[in-house]
Parts: structure tokens; C-alpha cells; sequence
């Protein structure tokens, strides 16, 4: 009996175990079929993509930069083929052997062949290493001749930016390199857009329209295998090109100046005193952008940054320099324009005045003599500027200056290296100095010097202003489709200066409704009578033509050309009695402590058109050294006039 009992349990067991273990595999089975159910019919459109996402592949290339042209649309930075040498490591047979010859065929440095070596392990062997970016014809030539012996080595043709006119556009247009980690995570676009190797701007009009001149990347589908090693090309997508952007510059006035400041340290603006358009903006001394494009070697590098002339430094827009004797125009119509004096107010100049027990001095040693506006301004008499500026006073003589664009950035935002420079008042000192204005301040501003900071662009666009009649103008280095020609301002600014005379006269003001370019103060008049800038523009004209003038030796006699300047000297430390005693020639004075030379002008004097403005630095006077080049310049300028002209009416049919 125990027996059959024991048996009978044991089978229940037994029957009960397999129960337990074929109900665990049906659920298993089940929960297996529910699954593959799952991923092969619900979820199939799901990883079918996820599929083909592992089996195909996208690659960005790199997109193609928008081009900037000059007035004349000429190619001031554009695209270049550029041959380039490529290796994928996968596909070579001996690697070593290969780096080896093409060290000796390339005549690759020992550093870069190290940087290329730590290049190769430090990535996958199906990515593609550049062995060099820009190879000469005969390197590429050279290559393809050995070609059956460097298995793996691939010629590319790729593209480039490339800056034709090398120094004559650096501090205007600035230039391109690889793209940093400051680059891509401070810009969007670029982060987005972004591949290896990629050129973004680094200075000038490059980096300030970077977003606009990037453009988009081209597209490249491959098929791979599991190992992400491609297969075969599936598509190809092209890319957008950047935006071409147009400039106001004239590029063979551009060169001239470029040619014109070779060797000294200073600056040259030109600006049409009607437009604003910008014919010619150069910084001297200069560099070659192109240096930078591959990656510009330490030796060049070196000699760039350690130049003792700066020309890392855009002295256009970011030097600041006492704009001396230029300043005199304005001191001269600010005391017009607040009836301080007229064109009959006298001052006998005796070399030097008195004042507290301090002296002033004149430039020249024995003075003048008896001068009024016109002789002071044509022999820039320093005595009589003294006497004015001391009745104006600082606070009005600001008032006038802030209207002619001094202390102000002339292209607003366009550079982001503008400064401001700097018209001081009482106010000023008292907050920024923590001291009261004195009365011997107020005579050094009076001759450009003491605090007043200007850049040589606002001075040309204050002499612009002075020569279009006193109107307000808006300087631009960018060609505009809207933007109204030079008749069209001419009569806004004519209907500005009928609608102050009818004010000054009492006239009630019957078409101000009519002409609603007027409520928006376009052009607006910077003066209170016209009568006050023409003395000043006849001084200017006496001052480079008539004798005595301190620009006399460059006038020219030929109506054409001629023009009225202003000359400028501006000290760059306090001159002592000893060294007044002294008087040594500019050459006998330490470089960095001989004055800066400066002139404006603007001509041709009888139908003005162009406003310059023009600094050497450690120049000497601007008598000798600055109204020269202006001499030279102006004919350029004059004769470029009737092709811009022409260039301009096309360029309105088109629009």
C-alpha cells in the first residue's frame, strides 16, 4: 500500500512539475510571437527608418561664401579653386610608406608630419585626413605624376576665399579662418551650418555680415556598412551660396591710397559730402589677409604682431588721435554761429599770450601780426583760436561739434571696433575727473589739443558736412538699392535751408505738410546761417591757395581739381622751453615724439563733391607731410568722378 501511494504522489508531482513548466514555455512562446508581431507589423514603419538611418549616412560640406564687391563690381573677396591633397587611412596599403614619400615629394616640415601622424591615430581609419590645403600648381602636378606610387592619396579640387587686391582691403574687409569653439557657441548660424574646416570672418565686413555671407551647406548621401565605412554616393544636394554684398569703396582709389601711405603709420578717408558713400577708407600699414586663410605660419605671424607701426590696428575707425589745427574750422563757425565774433573780429597775434601766469604759444615764434578769420584760418594762427574759443567757452564749442559728427560713431554698428572718441565739456571733467573745468583747458581745445579725441573718419565726415553747405549727411560702405542719389539730397537739402530762411523770417511755413521727406528731418540743416559756413569754406580755400596759406605749395591752380583744406599738427607731448629753444627739424626728433600730421579738404572748391580726410602718424606738420598726398589724391578722385557717375545712373535703371 505504501508503495502504490508513493508511487501515485510521485506522478502527481511529476504531472504537476510539467504543468508548471509547459504553462511557462506558452507564455514565454506567446510573449515571443506578441513580440515579433509587434516589431515586424505595428512597428514596422518605425524601424524600417531606424534601419535605413544606420545604412545611410549625410555628410555637410562646407558652404560657399557670399562674395563683396566694390562700386565698379569688381571681386574685392571672393572664391578660389585651391588644390588639396587627401588620405584615408583604410585605404592605404602601407601608411608609413606613404607619409614618407609624400614628405620627401611635398617637402613636408617635421612638425607638420607630426601633426598629421597624431592627426591619423587619434581618429577612425575611414576618415579623411587633409595632408595639405592649398598645394601650387607644381605640387599638384608633382603629385599626380607619382601618383601610381602613393596608393590612398587623393587630389581634390576645393574652394577657397580669396582677397585679390592682398593689403589694399585688410582693415575694410578683415578676413577668414577656422571656425573656433568661441565662434560656434556665440553664433548660431554658424553652429548649425558648421563642418570641419570651416572659414568664418574674423575682423572688418567679414565677421560683421558673417550670418548673411555664410550660406548654407551642400548635402552628400552615402550608403555604409555596419562599420560606418562608406559604400556608394546615393545623392547629392548643393548648397546656397552666401549673399553677395556690394561697397561704396573705389577699388583703384583704394590701391592709390594704399600706395600713398606705403611705409608710415596713418590713415586715408574719402566720402562723397552728399551720399555719405564711402569712395576709399585705408589704414596704413596694412597686411595680407591671405596669410590667414590655411593657417598663417609663426614667422609671418611675428612680423604682423610685433610691427612697431601696429598694423593689426584699423587706425580709420579705432585711432584716436587731438585732431590739432583740423578743429580750427570748427571752433571758427561755433563762434560764428553763436555770434560771438564776426569776419571783421581782429586779435593781434604776438607769438604767444599770458594767461594766470601760464603761456600759450603760437607755432610761429613771432606771430602773426594783426589777423581776422579769413588770415587766421589761411595762416593758422594759433593766438587768435585762443581768443575765441576762450569767449565761446567749451560747452558751446561741444554743442556745434556733436552736430558736424565729432564724438560720435560715424557707421554706427557696421565695425564693431569704432570708438567714439572724445569732445569734452564741463560736465565731462567734473564727472569722469572729479575736477572743475579751467579757463586754460577751454585755449588748448580752442587748437584741437588737450582732451579732444577724434578719428580720422569723423573728420572727414565733419569736412564733408561743411563743404555739402553744413547739412547733416549718413556716411555708408554699403550700396543700398533705396538709397537717393546725390540730385535728389541736393534738392532735400535745398528745401531744408527755404524752410529755416522762411522761420528766420517770420513766414508762416505753408508746404511743410506738402513735403513730408521735411517731418522726418532728413538732411537736416546743422546751422544757423549759411552765411557762417561759407566764411569758413572761403577760409579753408585761402588757407590751401592763397600765399602764406599753410597749405599753399600743394594747391593746384587748375579750377578741376582745385580744392580748400585745412592742415593739422597735433602734439604728442607737452613741448618744453628747452625744446623750443631747440627747434630741431622733424628728422632730429625721436620717431614716437614727433607730432602726428593731419589735413582735410574737400573739393573741387567751386562744385564740391568729396570730402578727405588724411593722418600720418609722427608726421611732423601736416603742411609737408599730410596736404601732399592730398595734392595727388584729389586728382584721382576728380577723374574716378564721371565713371562713378555713369556707374550710379546704371545702377538706378537696373533697380
Amino acid at each position: 500500500m505504501l508503495g502504490e501511494d508513493f508511487g501515485v504522489k510521485k506522478v502527481q508531482t511529476i504531472n504537476r512539475r510539467m504543468f508548471i513548466i509547459g504553462a511557462a514555455k506558452f507564455i514565454v512562446f506567446t510573449g515571443i510571437i506578441a513580440r515579433l508581431f509587434s516589431l515586424q507589423i505595428t512597428e514596422n514603419k518605425k524601424y524600417l527608418t531606424l534601419s535605413d538611418k544606420n545604412r545611410l549616412r549625410e555628410w555637410r560640406l562646407p558652404p560657399i561664401r557670399g562674395e563683396f564687391l566694390d562700386y565698379f563690381e569688381n571681386v574685392i573677396a571672393g572664391n578660389l579653386e585651391v588644390y588639396q591633397l587627401h588620405v584615408i587611412p583604410e585605404e592605404v596599403e602601407d601608411f608609413k610608406y606613404l607619409m614618407v614619400r609624400l614628405k620627401e615629394i611635398l617637402n613636408i616640415s617635421n612638425n607638420d608630419f607630426k601633426k598629421i601622424i597624431k592627426q591619423k591615430n587619434s581618429q577612425k581609419p575611414w576618415e579623411t585626413i587633409i595632408i595639405s590645403k592649398n598645394l601650387t600648381w607644381e605640387q599638384f602636378t608633382k603629385v599626380n605624376y607619382y601618383l601610381h606610387d602613393l596608393v590612398g592619396a587623393k587630389p581634390v579640387l576645393s574652394v577657397s576665399r580669396n582677397y585679390p587686391f592682398n593689403e589694399s582691403y585688410t582693415h575694410v574687409l578683415g578676413y577668414v579662418s577656422e571656425a573656433s569653439e568661441k565662434d560656434i557657441l556665440n553664433n548660431e548660424i554658424i553652429k548649425s551650418t558648421h563642418v570641419p574646416g570651416l572659414k568664418v570672418g574674423k575682423t572688418g565686413l567679414e565677421k560683421t555680415f558673417e550670418d548673411e555671407l555664410i550660406g548654407t551647406n551642400g548635402i552628400q548621401r552615402y550608403e555604409v556598412n555596419a562599420y560606418g565605412k562608406r559604400i556608394s554616393q546615393l545623392d547629392h544636394t548643393d548648397g546656397l551660396n552666401g549673399k553677395t554684398i556690394k561697397l561704396t569703396l573705389d577699388t583703384e582709389i583704394q590701391k592709390f591710397c594704399n600706395e600713398l601711405l606705403k611705409g608710415v603709420a596713418g590713415s586715408i578717408s574719402v566720402m562723397d559730402i552728399y551720399t555719405g558713400e564711402i569712395v576709399a577708407m585705408q589704414s596704413s600699414p596694412s597686411f595680407d589677409p591671405n596669410l590667414f586663410l590655411f593657417g598663417i605660419n609663426q614667422d609671418d605671424w611675428q612680423l604682423i604682431r610685433n610691427n612697431p607701426l601696429k598694423p593689426l590696428v584699423n587706425k580709420t575707425l579705432s585711432g584716436l588721435y587731438s585732431p590739432g589745427s583740423t578743429f580750427k574750422p570748427m571752433v571758427a563757425l561755433s563762434a560764428l554761429e553763436n555770434g560771438i565774433i564776426d569776419e571783421n573780429f581782429k586779435v593781434n597775434c604776438t607769438g604767444k599770450i599770458e594767461m594766470y601766469g601760464q603761456t600759450y604759444h603760437c607755432w610761429k615764434k613771432r606771430g602773426h601780426g594783426i589777423v581776422d578769420l579769413k588770415s587766421a584760418m589761411k595762416q593758422s594762427c594759433d593766438t587768435y583760436f585762443y581768443e575765441i574759443a576762450r569767449k565761446l567757452g567749451v560747452d558751446r564749442l561741444k554743442e556745434t561739434s556733436i552736430k558736424f559728427g565729432l564724438g560720435e560713431k560715424v557707421l554706427n554698428e557696421t565695425f564693431g571696433i569704432e570708438k567714439k572718441g572724445l569732445i569734452p565739456d564741463t560736465k565731462w571733467k567734473k564727472n569722469n575727473l572729479g575736477k572743475g573745468w579751467v579757463i586754460g583747458e577751454t585755449l588748448i581745445t580752442g587748437i584741437g589739443q588737450g582732451y579732444t579725441q577724434t578719428t580720422p573718419l569723423q573728420l572727414c565726415q565733419m569736412t564733408a558736412q561743411l563743404a555739402n553747405g553744413g547739412f547733416k549727411i549718413y556716411p555708408k560702405i554699403i550700396v543700398e538699392e533705396d538709397s537717393k542719389t546725390a540730385d535728389e539730397i541736393r534738392f532735400i537739402m535745398n528745401e531744408n535751408r527755404k524752410q529755416l530762411n522762411k522761420k528766420d523770417s517770420g513766414l508762416k511755413d505753408t508746404t511743410e505738410e506738402l513735403l513730408g521727406f521735411l517731418d522726418k528731418k532728413e538732411h537736416e540743416t546743422l546751422f544757423k546761417s549759411s552765411k557762417n559756413i561759407n566764411l569758413v569754406r572761403e577760409a579753408m580755400f585761402a588757407s590751401t591757395n592763397e600765399i602764406r596759406g599753410t597749405s599753399y605749395k600743394s594747391r593746384i591752380d587748375d579750377p578741376k581739381y582745385q580744392f580748400a583744406g585745412k592742415t593739422g599738427t597735433s602734439q604728442v607731448r607737452r613741448i618744453t622751453e628747452a625744446d623750443r629753444e631747440l627747434d630741431l627739424k622733424t628728422f632730429e626728433i625721436p620717431y614716437n615724439e614727433r607730432d602726428h600730421a593731419l589735413y582735410i579738404a574737400f573739393g573741387p572748391y567751386k562744385s564740391p563733391r568729396y570730402a578727405l580726410s588724411i593722418v600720418i602718424e609722427h608726421g611732423g606738420s601736416g603742411s609737408s607731410t599730410a596736404a601732399p598726398i592730398a595734392k595727388k589724391l584729389f586728382k584721382l578722385i576728380i577723374d574716378r568722378h564721371e565713371l562713378r557717375e555713369k556707374k550710379s545712373k546704371q545702377n538706378d535703371l537696373e533697380t
